[in-house]
């Protein structure tokens, strides 16, 4: 017996430390005391530590007493004093104030701490910017100071004055840059049952969001079509990337965005797709035979001068046959960042995948934007008329960015800019067999060179290199052309294949001279002539206007579906520019 009273007293003892051990550890006092009394408690009787723990934003039964301390300025209720802004535009923050004044945490732009602080006390701040302090102690952001009633008292005060007006000035910038980031989304259904059919939405409105397609009500654009689902798909803002995105709803005969799914994987779940960034220009497609262009603008975007339209297809091997995979892209901006009077329309059909298509038509806005953002060269556009070194470092400096050794592209660039009497000039230049075949006083003017291997003016080129193509050969490495972007491999193996740009002759476009523009990739061009498709859009142009309808996306359209009834077996982009009607796309957006 007394063995077993020395072991059970033992394992009692074993058991009692467990618990005070687990006791300790966890610290179930936490939940049972409040934050302010745990506080006092640290700090130990008579000692105002606890004190300075409390928020710097006082509580509300510490109201009355903390604007005996402290001076506040009047903010309005809503204000934001993390962010400094109002809530409901928090969100339209540029990323260029990232780090500035905007958004420190300054939660009391004036108060006097050195006549309120107990003697023997600390006040303990975490610094959080100091662009505009005058305090002479170097500080780094983020790190904690500690300052005594004595160094308080040699900080330099702020006048009220100076503080209101500075935070006048401080709420006009906010205000400035969110309407910069105001967006407008338009729609229009340009195919399909609803043919016509246009809706448009703000970003700064969200009880207007997200935006739904479907066949039936509620959904905001409300598309009569057999093919598209109920709920079929959805538009919604996303405030973080100031982007707008689009979403498929498991639809059931899909969504397409340029010619791509963007649907979920298992297409047979139903499961939503996810979110793929939306750009100005693109077409959305739901099921077959509906499909919505997309229009975005923002606050301070100007409205393009004249029509444009833009359609793409990948097409298929036979009609209602699996569509080829999509490798072309196109694109345009107007204007370019900072130069009203520039803007930018290309078109790259890419070779062994799309990625050396997408990274190109990223990279020539940014490098045409970059060059003509020197005002000298700017002007020395203006002035001669002529941006053929622009284009020239344009696709040197495209090139040389992109990392592409087994994929490759076309290139087809055209830079149109006004001379302020809404005058216009156009310049452009291709590597590549995309091309683009203007208009003007009825004259066909050809703005680009062929560069297939079979094409003499290519072949006058490689010869040039020293090593002549044989006879009958019309293919270097399995690739039918001698020029492109990307592709770094095959450079490296052979000289002869170049990426110097074919940059064309400047057409002047004044007002009367009823121009126009097709850019196309080679699926256009291998089975419509460019005699051809000019003498479609001039017998097709006046009707349209007559009709009042969109007349370039109505003619771009039609160039497309042309392609496709005479069976072209190659992805398929179409640009058409209308020099002699406006553009009826543009977003106002209130102040």
């Amino acid at each position: 017996m007394g063995v077993q009273t020395i072991v059970t007293v033992v394992l009692l003892l074993m058991l009692l430390l467990i618990i005070l051990f687990l006791f300790f550890l966890f610290k179930p006092w936490r939940f049972f005391f409040p934050s302010r009394f745990r506080s006092s408690i640290k700090a130990g009787v008579g000692v105002g530590v606890g004190e300075l723990e409390r928020p710097l934003v006082p509580d509300e039964n510490d109201a009355a007493s903390a604007a005996a301390n402290l001076s506040f300025h009047e903010l309005p209720r809503d204000y934001d004093l993390e962010g400094a802004c109002y809530p409901n535009e928090a969100h339209f923050r540029s990323p260029r104030t990232h780090g500035q004044e905007l958004v420190h945490k300054q939660r009391f732009q004036s108060f006097s701490p050195s006549s309120n602080l107990p003697p023997g006390d600390t006040l303990i701040l975490d610094v959080i910017s100091h662009p505009s302090q005058d305090v002479d102690v170097d500080v780094d952001v983020g790190q904690t100071l500690k300052f005594t009633p004595s160094h308080i008292a040699q900080i330099p005060r702020h006048s009220t004055t100076p503080t209101h007006f500075q935070n006048d000035k401080l709420q006009d910038f906010v205000q400035r840059d969110i309407s910069d980031q105001r967006s407008c989304l338009t729609l229009e259904v340009i195919s399909g049952p609803s043919c016509g059919l246009r809706y448009s939405v703000q970003s700064t409105n969200p009880s207007s969001l997200p935006l739904t397609l479907g066949r039936v009500p509620p959904s905001d654009l409300l598309i009569k079509d057999s093919e598209v689902s109920g709920k079929h798909a959805l538009i919604k803002w996303n405030m973080d990337k100031m982007k707008w995105e689009l979403v498929d709803m498991g639809s059931l005969n899909g969504t397409f965005l340029n010619s791509k799914s963007i649907n979920h994987p298992d297409t047979e779940s139903r499961h939503w797709g996810d979110p793929i960034n939306l750009a100005n220009g693109d077409i959305i497609t739901l099921g077959t035979t509906s499909k919505v262009i997309v229009h975005i603008s923002s606050q301070n975007q100007h409205r393009i001068p004249f029509g444009v339209g833009m359609t793409s297809d990948p097409m298929a091997m036979r009609r209602g046959g699996k569509k080829f995979p999509m490798e072309d892209v196109c694109y345009y901006q107007w204007p370019l960042p900072g130069l009203d009077q520039f803007g930018l329309f290309g078109i790259c059909d890419g070779h062994g995948g799309d990625g050396a298509a997408k990274s190109a038509s990223k990279l020539f806005p940014e490098k045409v934007s970059g060059i003509l953002s020197d005002s000298l060269k700017r002007e020395r556009v203006l002035s001669l008329c002529d941006a053929s070194d622009v284009l020239r470092d344009a696709f040197s400096q495209t090139e040389a960015c992109m990392n592409h050794y087994y994929e490759g592209c076309t290139a087809t660039v055209l830079l149109v800019w006004t001379d302020g009497d809404e005058n216009f000039f156009a310049q452009c230049a291709n590597v590549g067999d995309s091309a683009c075949v203007m208009s003007v006083d009825g004259i066909q003017i050809e703005m680009t060179e062929d560069h297939k291997i079979t094409s003499s003016s290519e072949r006058l080129r490689i010869k040039g290199t020293g090593e002549p193509l044989k006879d009958g050969e019309t293919r270097l490495y399995g690739i039918n052309l001698g020029r492109m972007l990307g592709d770094k491999f095959l450079k490296q193996q052979d000289s002869r294949f170049s990426s110097e740009p074919y940059i064309s002759e400047v057409v002047y476009i004044d007002q009367s001279s009823k121009a126009f523009a097709v850019l196309a990739s080679d699926g256009l061009w291998d089975v419509i002539g460019a005699k051809k498709a000019i003498q479609l859009v001039l017998q097709n142009r006046e009707r349209y206007n007559a009709e009042k309808e969109n007349t370039a996306e109505k003619i771009a359209s039609l160039l497309l579906n042309e392609a496709k009834t005479l069976r072209t077996k190659d992805n398929t982009s179409v640009i058409f520019l209308d020099f002699d009607t406006l553009n009826r796309f543009s977003c106002k957006v209130g102040s």
